[in-house]
């Protein structure tokens, strides 16, 4: 895969993203007919997120008809390219639910070699964090860097909670023992474009759990090559058709170390 081909790739990518992100934008607008739940009574989907999802999917499948797609709401269209484009047509339902600006079309493409091109669309924040593998990571078209806090102390972290109850008190119970060690915990609600932050500088770490590749492939992308340290691990029980949810931590190179001991032990 070509560096033109990657940046014409990216170029796709994030016209499909402005395009059903504002057209969803527009729809929140004028009200929701039709929420309903998955995984759980607070786990949401609306017909935006369908409807997202369809449009991109039409999409692809016209103009690259040869490529697999995975999405998280419609699940997987198999290719022959190499290449994968993974959905995650409103990342941040509940906060599209409550009509709160942090939600995010993302797309990532991926090839052999993992992820090659991301784009993260924030319809309602006017913002768009673009990345190509080895080519550094953008937003609004300017390039973007990680912090550079060296002190833990000083670091404001970002994480995310699971819809499963059980899940949510677990993670909730490991704030006690570290929430005096570091500046504050931010919570968006968009992993997506929690990763983006931390790509842009606005946090220094972000961790979360039980997250699928539709979550992470555009984000952890753009904060990697906005000079983050990032890593993706742990396989757990929960699972989305053939795919297991994973932990994701970011952060910027020095305090990276420090913040998988504080949280992970």
């Amino acid at each position: 895969m070509t560096s033109d081909s990657a940046e014409h790739l990216l170029v796709l990518a994030r016209d499909i993203a402005t395009r059903v992100g504002d057209t969803a934008f527009a729809g929140r607008r004028r009200g929701l007919k039709n929420v309903e739940t998955k995984s759980t009574t607070t786990d949401m989907v609306t017909e935006h997120d369908k409807a997202t999802e369809r449009e991109i999917v039409a999409t692809l499948q016209r103009l690259r008809p040869n490529d697999a797609i995975v999405g998280e709401e419609d699940g997987t269209h198999d290719g022959t390219s190499g290449l994968t484009w993974y959905i995650d047509p409103i990342d941040g339902t509940t906060n599209f639910l409550y009509d709160l600006p942090m939600w995010t079309v993302s797309i990532g493409v991926h090839d052999q070699r993992g992820a090659l091109c991301g784009v993260v669309y924030a319809p309602a924040l006017r913002e768009t964090y673009t990345a190509v593998r080895g080519g550094g990571a953008r937003l609004n078209g300017h390039p973007i860097s990680c912090s550079n806090v060296t002190d833990l102390t000083q670091a404001l972290v970002g994480t995310g909670f699971n819809y499963s109850p059980e899940n949510r008190l677990e993670q909730a119970l490991r704030f006690p023992r570290i929430i005096d060690k570091i500046r504050d915990v931010r919570r968006l609600g968009s992993a997506s474009l929690d990763l983006c932050f931390v790509a842009c500088g606005r946090y220094d770490a972000y961790f979360e759990e039980h997250l699928f590749p539709w979550d992470l492939a555009a984000g952890t992308l753009i904060a990697s090559e906005a000079g983050a340290s990032v890593e993706v691990f742990g396989e757990d029980e929960q699972s989305v058709g053939d795919h297991y949810s994973r932990t994701v931590l970011a952060s910027n190179p020095t305090l990276f170390g420090q913040i998988k001991v504080l949280v992970f032990g």
